[in-house]
């Protein structure tokens, strides 16, 4: 099947006469218009598989010039509140909670849960980037491996690697990015035990890392997983992929996380897959004076402001424009879908 090679400039917006059709003939600028509103994107798709129904002219387009939703924390939903306090923390966090275990576990607990959907549910919604913090726990004699983030996680790395593999025989058109990181704990053999699992699970659907990433591509080769291996490691495997540049702007200030991402962008983007996180950072001093508040009211009060600003994106390859986006508490302000319906902004950047 034939199929256009697009070549895609943000700041550039290129009038057309009407839509390319697969074999780059125009249509009608009438069927133009339906196909890049906003609402015509959006109504009436679930989500779970946003990638196959893009535009066709965008299946050429590598995928770290697409717009595309992506969790931060992904499993921190799940984490296991009588687990060990993870080693990330100050070491007085340790001290602390064999003191006043019944007042510090509910802080960590509530401050560090970023997520409320399980995994299958983020893929039903479109999240497509998975940031998994992977972790082996103190004094465990066996070779599990749980995901962190102040507090232990109750499933375990291969548990949820199942799930994924799973939904995705059913979803065989949608593509994952799977960031692992941190690696707390890890000997070179809990990395080579890593790696085998993330082999065997997922087998053929692993895309290589020099494979080229536009959904055409990746559909034909029957791929569907993109491993990100943030360790030295992943240079001695070609399924694996080195780790993705975060924007992250350590603030619980919604203004200067969009502030950071601003002069960020002024600087310009990574010419491969890179996140703009729009999750909010707090401290221990902010959460000992707001007992009452948690990440999720901070983050809902924040949504709005930092949803204002992602419309106002464009994805693609000029220095400006973004790639993955981010957030905590997916399910908050349609933060999925606006993400997803900027992809049809390259429609009229389209030369």
């Amino acid at each position: 099947m034939p199929f256009v090679r697009l070549k895609i400039i943000c700041h550039r917006r290129v009038p057309l006469a009407g839509k390319i059709n697969t074999v780059g003939r125009l249509e009608s600028s009438n069927m133009r218009h339906k196909c890049m509103t906003h609402e015509h994107f959006i109504k009436g798709h679930k989500f779970e598989d946003w990638m196959s129904k893009l535009p066709e002219q965008l299946w050429d387009v590598p995928l770290y010039n697409l717009a595309i939703p992506g969790s931060h924390d992904t499993m921190s939903y799940c984490l296991d509140i009588n687990s060990p306090i993870d080693k990330s923390g100050p070491k007085i966090l340790n001290l602390v909670d064999k003191i006043f275990p019944c007042f510090v576990r509910p802080q960590i607990y509530k401050w560090s849960t970023t997520q409320e959907k399980n995994i299958v549910e983020q893929l039903d919604a479109g999240i497509r980037y998975f940031d998994l913090r992977i972790s082996h726990k103190d004094h465990d004699t066996s070779s599990n491996l749980y995901f962190s983030h102040g507090l232990y996680t109750l499933l375990s790395v291969k548990e949820v690697l199942t799930f994924i593999a799973q939904w995705l025989e059913n979803h065989q058109k949608e593509v994952v990015i799977l960031a692992c990181s941190h690696f707390q704990g890890m000997t070179e053999d809990l990395h080579k035990h890593l790696i085998s699992l993330l082999k065997n699970i997922f087998d053929a659907k692993l895309c290589l890392n020099s494979e080229t990433v536009t959904l055409w591509n990746i559909w034909k080769l029957g791929h569907q997983v993109i491993v990100s291996y943030d360790n030295p490691i992943a240079k001695q495997h070609c399924e694996l992929w080195p780790g993705i540049s975060y924007w992250w702007a350590d603030s619980m200030d919604p203004k200067a996380v969009v502030q950071y991402m601003i002069n960020l962008q002024k600087i310009g983007r990574p010419g491969t897959f890179f996140v703009a996180g729009l999750n909010l950072t707090e401290n221990w001093k902010f959460i000992l004076t707001h007992l009452r508040k948690s990440m999720k009211t901070l983050t809902f009060k924040a949504y709005p402001f930092l949803m204002s600003w992602v419309r106002k994106q464009t994805p693609g390859s000029d220095r400006a424009c973004l790639n993955i986006i981010a957030g905590d508490f997916i399910g908050l302000y349609d933060m999925v879908p606006q993400i997803i319906s900027l992809n049809t902004k390259l429609l009229m950047c389209i030369t």
